[in-house]
């Protein structure tokens, strides 16, 4: 039977939330759709986010997965590429056509789109300025989630205060106010807080706008980086208030299990253990092709993914979990596509672990993408050519030339730091650490397939900057099918929420 969803609006939601012309318009554009209505709603939802993960970006990824399994690649399929339902979201900030990840994050999150640069605040709230905060929130669906007396939490390879996981437990006219020391006086004395500390007082602020309900009782899995802007300067971190959040969080939640290493990883017990706050690393965690060579050890995202299930399952109510594959951004920012394809490939698996884990027919599965990256497959390589390799065309056996009489990849970037060797240096971001060289190189010599190879790029900037156009999202279970067609990115939020009756 094709019918529509109908549901009430919540009045969990702040007024200003629900008369946002954004939020509105979802909700209208949502109703319109022919769905398919489930027998059932979702029980459980996943939200899987690939950073930066563009279409240029999962089809490149796709070939070398395919590539690495023995394959020519193209014929190949990552994991969410085989769910039954496919659309696209514009991705467009309120002030900016090329978008950030805190207000597309923003978007997918609370149904409303906003600025970039801020967190889960609306458009009247001016970057930087702690008095136009007030009044301005946005609920997430995760927040939702929490008063519905769900479980809760989220995964993420970067900080667990960079802008996507932060877009659903924090509130912030500044994404980089990831700690105190990042925030003016002005902002510290006007009152606004720093992304860790609300990380921290997360549960408390939901009950003090929420005292009547029972049924919160804080996020249950935080895994991520970031360590830093937890700890004070005087044992290693950033913080300059003197205040150490991780016991203060343990002193929070006694029963909880803190860890920091793969060991305390591994000892982590799902059924027995309550709430977790895993912090990895000092900043941001590891490429997946680098994980060996983290001084602790770290586990990969789909081992996270699956220990974070495993712990959010053992409530009856059903849960929320943000998966974020946070590098893949990075690794663009870099002009680095080994690491972007690698750790696009490593989502893949968690979504994989994810699909074995659950039940589709009572949860919700959705990935997508907060933006692109100007990332590109060019040329006319034959069938089967190595994705990271030089263009050899069709029919031949020796790498094409361009008209400067210079062989060139099938991958490259249309700005960035541009050409750079490191051989099977693995770390991305090490190139930061040298000149900028756009424009054309001589790779006749150069092997491009390497870890540590950084395509070339057009025009020269100090990073590779996002993309503009659509991005492509997939969804499997209760209400999959309203993410068909071309979407606001913030229609996303309103498939969630209905499916999983949060509204």
């Amino acid at each position: 039977m094709i019918t529509a969803f109908v549901w009430a609006d919540s009045a969990l939601l702040p007024d200003h939330q629900l008369d946002n012309p954004w939020y509105s318009q979802a909700q209208t554009a949502l109703q319109a759709k022919p769905v398919f209505q489930p027998q059932q709603k979702a029980k459980n939802v996943i939200l899987f986010v690939g950073d930066g993960m563009g279409v240029s970006t999962i089809t490149a990824a796709r070939i070398l997965d395919g590539q690495n399994k023995g394959l020519a690649g193209e014929e190949n399929l990552l994991s969410f590429e085989h769910f039954p339902f496919t659309g696209l979201a514009k991705t467009y900030n309120v002030d900016a056509q090329t978008p950030d990840s805190a207000g597309t994050m923003t978007a997918i999150i609370t149904g409303v789109k906003t600025d970039a640069g801020i967190i889960a605040v609306d458009e009247k709230v001016k970057r930087g300025d702690c008095k136009t905060v007030a009044g301005n929130e946005l609920m997430s669906a995760l927040e939702l989630a929490e008063l519905a007396g769900r479980s809760t939490g989220f995964v993420t390879t970067t900080r667990v205060t960079h802008a996507t996981p932060a877009a659903t437990y924090a509130k912030s006219p500044e994404r980089n106010w990831e700690d105190i020391s990042d925030m003016p006086e002005a902002a510290v004395a006007a009152g606004c807080e720093d992304i860790a500390s609300q990380l921290l007082s997360f549960e408390k602020r939901l009950q003090q706008r929420f005292p009547e309900s029972d049924r919160i009782n804080g996020m249950e899995v935080m895994m991520g980086g970031g360590r830093r802007h937890f700890l004070p300067e005087s044992e290693g971190g950033d913080r300059t208030d003197k205040r150490n959040l991780i016991q203060a969080w343990q002193q929070q939640y006694p029963e909880g299990r803190y860890i920091e290493d793969q060991t305390g990883f591994d000892a982590l017990d799902p059924a027995r253990t309550s709430q977790v706050l895993a912090l990895f690393n000092p900043s941001h965690m590891q490429y997946e092709a680098d994980r060996v060579n983290g001084k602790q050890g770290e586990p990969s995202l789909s081992e996270m993914t699956a220990k974070a299930i495993e712990m959010l399952d053992n409530n009856a109510e059903g849960y929320f979990l943000l998966v974020e594959g946070g590098r893949i951004d990075h690794a663009h920012h870099a002009g680095n596509a080994f690491n972007a394809l690698n750790d696009t490939i490593e989502l893949s698996r968690a979504v994989e672990t994810a699909l074995n884990k659950v039940n589709t027919d009572e949860t919700l599965i959705m990935v997508t993408a907060d933006h692109s990256h100007v990332f590109t497959m060019a040329g006319y390589p034959k069938r089967g050519n190595p994705i990271l390799g030089k263009v050899v065309n069709v029919g031949e056996d020796h790498p094409a030339h361009a008209e400067d009489g210079q062989p060139y990849t099938t991958l490259g970037y249309a700005n960035g730091r541009g050409y750079q060797q490191r051989g099977n240096e693995m770390d991305a971001d090490e190139r930061y650490h040298s000149d900028i060289h756009s424009g054309r190189k001589d790779l006749s010599h150069i092997d491009t397939e390497k870890p540590g190879y950084h395509q070339e790029a057009l025009v020269p900037l100090s990073a590779e900057t996002h993309g503009g156009e659509d991005v492509a999202v997939y969804a499997i279970g209760p209400g999959s099918a309203a993410v068909s067609g071309v979407n606001e990115q913030n229609l996303l939020f309103h498939v969630i929420t209905r499916a999983a009756g949060l509204d």
